[in-house]
């Protein structure tokens, strides 16, 4: 349900969760979910307390959409794959839609319109994605003496990854895009989820034990993980 608050517009939802929450995703887009039966005007009360914070989440995010590059999918292009640029080659006739050898991203012709494109690298991605990330959440959930449930690849662009309390990490697909050293800081996020389901003292001491310099890594993503895009 679209809403608008002192100029601020929002997407309300209401749900059977206990708390209220706001997320401004990427694009600029509010989303203010609440419990049930939580009332407007209790509503426009959490808004009012986060005013500051939305209107420089905003400001910050039209500010990164302004720097973002249109692309076009062309020879000479560059793409990333675990915080390495790739340079890409438009190929008129290749095995898959996408390859990516020593000497970088080969693109087969039919697949370059950009739409098609954006969908072709999106599907990369998430195909290695398991490949990559499996071995790194088997590598830390032993040093942190935990065991996730299931791992999958999302689409979900609001987040990095999740940890449900059943104790199954999902991972944007944007993740193997990453250096590694952020892609690890996230995969040891999650994993310190399945001893504290918050963001606690006690929490972010876990991730510590792991990786001491991950305020590195976490201000990596403040700064430049939304400018990653296709």
């Amino acid at each position: 349900m679209n809403r608008k608050y002192k100029n601020i517009d929002y997407i309300l939802k209401r749900s059977r969760r206990k708390t209220a929450c706001i997320q401004i995703d990427r694009k600029g887009c509010v989303s203010v979910r609440v419990p049930n039966r939580t009332t407007m005007k209790q509503i426009e009360g959490f808004i009012e307390q986060r005013e500051t914070w939305i209107k420089r989440t905003l400001e910050a995010c039209q500010e990164r959409n302004t720097r973002r590059i249109e692309r076009l999918y062309e020879d000479g292009e560059t793409a990333l794959y675990l915080g390495k640029s790739y340079p890409l080659k438009i190929v008129p006739v290749l095995e898959r839609p996408l390859l990516l050898n020593g000497e970088g991203f080969q693109l087969s012709a039919e697949h370059s319109a950009p739409s098609r494109a954006r969908e072709v690298f999106r599907i990369f991605y998430r195909e290695r994605g398991l490949h990559v990330i499996g071995p790194r959440v088997a590598h830390f959930q032993t040093l942190m003496g935990v065991a996730a449930n299931k791992i999958r690849m999302s689409d979900a662009l609001t987040r990095w990854a999740s940890c449900s309390s059943k104790g199954n990490l999902n991972f944007q697909w944007k993740c193997l895009m990453l250096p590694t050293s952020v892609l690890d800081y996230i995969v040891v996020h999650e994993l310190a989820h399945l001893i504290h389901m918050n963001h606690s003292p006690s929490f972010w001491g876990e991730v510590e034990k792991i990786l001491p310099d991950y305020k590195q890594a976490y201000k990596w993503l403040r700064t430049k993980g939304a400018d990653l895009s296709l």
